[in-house]
């Protein structure tokens, strides 16, 4: 056990655990972090395709099982900065529609509005240098093609999480979306954040210390004094924030219910878990004729208010290598750089909706299975709505020339897994309140994604930097 005693123990490092520990920090709070993963290395494997993607040597390996039973390893990343070192930078606001409640689509409301987020999303988009960047020339005349063809379909500049400097450098520039960057040019949870308190005397992060459990007040489990991890260590603080992710914060809290009887008073307790989001996310990558020389591609963003709860992304850079991963080994591999050069891919996002039925079990400690049982047949509005947008983009494609193949990411692309601990007002409706306390329980918070009511039609990074600045400002007073 540490003989120290913290103000705020963070358990995960990811982009709301980070930016509640910046916040807490530059307050002036003692801080521990403890991340269940290692730092990443810098020697450029990060940005190398055949490491990344054809051998997943940085992905989660862990099983986890689907409600059917079967075997699933979804797409985690257990590292300092959690999955912000992965992500594509893609950092946009949720719109002031998205934090109202929408039956119809089977969407929660939020416990406030978009003014309240609103000057977090300020101070997210100025600490990850948020630009916008012009299309290049062949994605311009595309965008052009796409949009003249049905004055439905619009495109917008993505905002983007990138210094403009990744310009003059092409390995990176080719190497951002789904891989990490080892010079700094896209910003993360660990290189704007972390690091920009490292330094300071009060925040302590430990990495590879993963946390088993909650610790509690003696005869009083609903009160949280600290986190016990795997090596057997203890750590205590006033205040626990569980940003382990969407996957892994309701399994902790969870078992901790469930070990000490909490649950069975806790008006939340059903719904730990419960909600669970990852939008119906699919790939589409488009063929043409000829090969394509735009480099950094993802630029823009396609929106139709025939689906108000769908974008269509650009996807960064394809070619041979990449597409390799994906297709049979016997194809040879100047085929794949053939077709490689002249395909340009894309990121069909549907709003998923809640259901209580998606939901994530934890497999009962540390030795247990955990279980992500999601179906979309729960979601019809959502369903159906992302098969007509994917149908009528890739309409749009053809017309402009370029034929489109597209894949469904599934219940194992957790890139954007959300809502398993979702807030609100109501603790018999939601499991945490509008400030991230955990309803009934004292000492605990959640500080990661599992709260977004809604997923909303974008990417829900930059709304959970937000949620996590608000978070550590709340608990520094």
């Amino acid at each position: 056990m540490s003989t120290d005693r913290y103000d705020v123990i963070i358990v995960g490092s990811g982009a709301g655990g980070a930016a509640t520990a910046y916040r807490l920090a530059r307050a002036g709070k003692r801080v521990l972090m403890l991340e269940k993963g290692r730092r990443l290395p810098c020697d450029g494997s990060t940005l190398d395709v055949k490491q990344v993607f054809a051998e997943g040597r940085f992905k989660n390996k862990e099983p986890w099982r689907d409600g059917r039973g079967g075997s699933l390893v979804p797409e985690e990343y257990y590292n300092v900065g959690g999955k912000t070192k992965w992500y594509g930078a893609a950092l946009l606001r949720f719109s002031a529609h998205e934090f109202e409640a929408d039956p119809e689509h089977q969407c929660l409301a939020w416990p406030f509005g978009l003014d309240v987020l609103a000057p977090y999303y300020d101070e997210a988009e100025s600490l990850l240098h948020v630009n916008r960047f012009a299309n290049e020339p062949e994605l311009q005349r595309l965008v052009e093609r796409v949009t003249q063809s049905d004055a439905g379909w619009r495109s917008e500049a993505l905002p983007l999480g990138l210094k403009p400097e990744i310009l003059n450098d092409e390995r990176e520039a080719k190497h951002f979306d789904g891989y990490a960057s080892v010079a700094g040019y896209k910003a993360d949870a660990e290189h704007n954040l972390l690091d920009e308190i490292a330094d300071l005397p009060n925040f302590t992060l430990m990495a590879r210390r993963k946390v088993i459990g909650l610790m509690h007040r003696r005869g009083s489990p609903e009160v949280v004094e600290g986190v016990i991890c795997r090596d057997g260590s203890y750590f205590t603080a006033d205040k626990v924030v569980l940003a382990a992710g969407a996957m892994t914060s309701p399994r902790i809290l969870q078992d901790h219910l469930d070990a000490t009887g909490v649950g069975e008073t806790l008006p939340s307790a059903p719904l730990v878990g419960a909600n669970f989001k990852l939008h119906i996310n699919s790939a589409l990558v488009a063929f043409s004729p000829f090969a394509h020389n735009d480099v950094l591609r993802k630029t823009a963003i396609f929106l139709n208010e025939r689906y108000p709860h769908t974008t269509v992304q650009c996807l960064g850079w394809l070619d041979g290598d990449i597409l390799a991963t994906q297709l049979p080994r016997a194809v040879p591999k100047f085929v794949a750089n053939a077709i490689g050069a002249r395909a340009i891919g894309f990121f069909i996002t549907t709003e998923d909706g809640s259901s209580p039925a998606n939901r994530i079990v934890s497999g009962g400690g540390e030795e247990g299975t955990p279980t992500a049982d999601y179906d979309l047949d729960r979601l019809p509005p959502a369903k159906a709505e992302h098969a007509a947008a994917i149908g009528d983009f890739t309409r749009r494609l053809l017309r402009a020339g370029l034929a489109g193949v597209d894949r469904y990411a599934g219940l194992a692309g957790s890139a954007h897994a959300l809502g398993s601990l979702v807030a609100g007002d109501d603790p018999a409706a939601s499991v945490v309140d509008a400030d991230g306390k955990v309803h009934g329980m004292d000492g605990l918070y959640v500080g990661d994604g599992s709260v977004l009511p809604r997923s909303s039609r974008v990417n829900p990074a930059l709304t959970i930097y937000a949620w996590g600045l608000r978070l550590g400002e709340h608990l520094a007073h």
